[in-house]
């Protein structure tokens, strides 16, 4: 099973917030999730990003594979904590 760290959105219509979760890269981007280990909502001044780095750690030492946008958040929360 090939496993993908990637963004699920929640919110309401033209207020979407997105979840870090854990998922198989085979389910659908509101689909079926192993894990959530984070939030991200663009929406405030300045952008929120809540990931539990630790968490995000462990799947990633167990071959997880960011998408190129939880890569981007992943490094951006690691420069300013």
């Amino acid at each position: 099973m090939a496993v993908r760290l990637r963004l699920t959105r929640v919110g309401g219509k033209k207020d979407p917030i997105w979840r870090v979760v854990v998922a198989d890269q085979r389910s659908p981007r509101d689909g079926r999730v192993i894990e959530t280990i984070g939030q991200y909502n663009a929406q405030t001044e300045p952008s929120t990003i809540r990931i539990d780095a630790e968490r995000a750690q462990y799947w990633l030492d167990r071959g997880a594979q960011p998408t190129a946008q939880v890569r981007k958040l992943l490094s951006v929360q690691a420069r300013t904590s």
